[in-house]
């Protein structure tokens, strides 16, 4: 019998439902499934709540057929990615990387050199934008907890227990739970208090983008987020 994660993996795809116990198809989610995906009747799909809970279920003519017990993942540790937005696309590609190796939390960080590029209208836009990718990217690995996108912070609001990636700092992440990204083209002068932990990210300077996705997979790593054992029901 094929076991419970595996089965997850080879669905077609996850999708969101309010409801977890009595789970109905949103008519964006019916559209996707059936005009883009092209799902045929018999299909099966991972349902999730995006609160840790999920269950397999079918494709039919008129909507879903149940196909297992209601599973629930275990809690995700309480990591945090503090990242100033990146350029373009960048930005979103690290949000879908920590959303991937299992981050629980991502706060937009709005550096100095970013105060008047991140607010208003703009900063509303990356936010959902962030959520959607995010959300995207929770489907396609079969994630069933959601990747918290908070709202944003300067670098004077992070709580003191948040580390700072500096490329002069410590190789030793024992312990860490939270690390702040800086922007393209760094810290500016002063932006941290002088007896804040810094963590180095290796020997090369490395783009915002690629800073953010190390700093995410030392954190998740260093947590215990990866190689759990995805546990759920015995097929009905």
């Amino acid at each position: 019998m094929i076991d419970a994660w595996s089965r997850r993996v080879a669905a077609l795809t996850q999708v969101r439902v309010t409801d977890i116990t009595a789970p109905a198809l949103s008519r964006e989610a019916d559209h996707h499934l059936r005009r883009v995906l092209r799902a045929r009747d018999g299909e099966e799909i991972v349902l999730s709540d995006g609160r840790g809970s999920w269950r397999m279920a079918a494709v039919t003519a008129t909507g879903l057929e149940v196909l297992s017990e209601v599973g629930v993942d275990p809690a995700l540790g309480e990591t945090t990615l503090y990242l100033a937005p990146l350029k373009g696309e960048r930005g979103e590609w690290a949000i879908a990387k920590a959303t991937e190796v299992g981050l629980a939390r991502v706060v937009p960080l709005v550096s100095a050199r970013l105060t008047q590029k991140f607010r208003g209208e703009a900063r509303d836009k990356v936010l959902a934008r962030w959520r959607r990718i995010a959300d995207e990217t929770c489907a396609q690995c079969r994630r069933a907890h959601d990747l918290e996108v908070a709202a944003s912070m300067t670098p004077a609001e992070v709580p003191p227990g948040v580390a700072v990636a500096d490329f002069a700092g410590s190789g030793d992440w024992s312990g860490v739970t939270a690390v702040a990204i800086g922007p393209e083209g760094g810290w500016a002068p002063g932006e941290w208090a002088e007896d804040r932990r810094r963590l180095s990210l290796g020997p090369t300077v490395l783009r915002g983008e690629t800073a953010a996705v190390v700093a995410a997979a030392l954190v998740a790593f260093t947590n215990g987020s990866w190689g759990f054992a995805a546990v759920g029901p015995e097929n009905e």
